[in-house]
């Protein structure tokens, strides 16, 4: 288990991360989120080790993270770390003795994890000659060459296809199966709603939100409620309760205040004899992201 215990981190007198806390189960895909500059980068080298936290302290199964710890520790950046003018090949040479993995074990995982994401005959191509998507699955293959009991993955999906995005998601989902603790980050709620089970999300260094995805859903009082039919936004947004009405090619997605509201809706519908559809839905959790960061900025 990662623990990450009121860890403060300044930069001179810039506060980067503020008395941030946090555990990461074994086998528990985790989020952390927030918009540019809010701390996610800053909290991932603290946990490989790379900065000390100012104060708090950060274990991984109740030992302070060192060198031997880090092995155990795999980590996919956003940014490129490929060294573009080798080759596959060397380059998970080079990755795998950093961690204390021997040549013919980095090789008979390389042909294993080359042939999973489908790109086998790359192996001895310089990295500068892959296209981008496949330079993110290098990267993604070099990340997970030490079997990681931790994994940090930073917009794992960058560059990639729906294909491909589909192959990473059945990877990942595996490694958590194998029992890896992972820590995700991204800005397309739609993948951390798909993967996360309990996430916290960060403004300017400080946690604003944490807990399991369910009950951050549930607690969150607006609901939307999604209808098919002939109805004018404009008499919708005068029913008691409706905060907003958004219309797309085929249906409505009206936003209630709380559930209690939905009656009101309903009971205007049902003088409409063309419904095809009326359901209550919970937010997403890219409404919930933009409603908590927005309300923390305007502060």
């Amino acid at each position: 288990m990662l623990k990450v215990d009121k860890v403060t981190k300044y930069y001179g007198n810039v506060l980067a991360v503020d008395n941030l806390s946090f555990e990461v189960e074994k086998g528990q895909i985790f989020g952390l989120l927030g918009v540019n500059g809010a701390g996610k980068t800053t909290t991932f080298r603290m946990i490989m080790n790379l900065i000390e936290p100012t104060s708090g302290k950060i274990t991984f199964n109740g030992k302070k993270i060192n060198y031997d710890v880090t092995d155990k520790i795999g980590f996919l950046t956003e940014e490129r770390s490929l060294l573009t003018k080798m080759t596959v090949k060397q380059q998970m040479l080079f990755y795998g003795a950093l961690k204390s993995l021997d040549e013919d074990v980095i090789l008979k995982r390389l042909d294993k994890l080359l042939e999973e994401f489908k790109i086998s005959e790359y192996k001895d191509r310089k990295i500068s000659t892959l296209s981008k998507g496949n330079q993110q699955k290098i990267q993604f293959i070099q990340a997970i060459i030490n079997e990681p009991q931790l994994l940090i993955l930073d917009e794992p999906f960058s560059g990639l296809d729906p294909i491909n995005v589909e192959l990473f998601k059945k990877v990942i989902l595996k490694l958590k199966d194998k029992g890896t603790s992972i820590i995700f980050s991204s800005h397309r709620m739609d993948h951390v709603e798909f993967f996360c089970e309990k996430l916290v999300i960060l403004v300017k260094g400080k946690s604003v939100l944490e807990g399991y995805l369910k009950d951050i859903k549930d607690n969150y009082k607006i609901k939307n409620i999604i209808i098919q039919g002939d109805v004018k936004v404009s008499d919708l947004k005068k029913i008691n309760g409706v905060i907003n009405v958004v219309k797309t090619s085929n249906q409505l997605k009206v936003s209630i205040k709380d559930k209690s509201f939905c009656k009101d809706v309903f009971e205007y519908l049902k003088t409409r004899n063309n419904i095809t559809k009326f359901a209550l839905e919970e937010p997403s959790l890219e409404e919930i992201f933009v409603s908590k960061v927005g309300d923390e900025y305007g502060k």
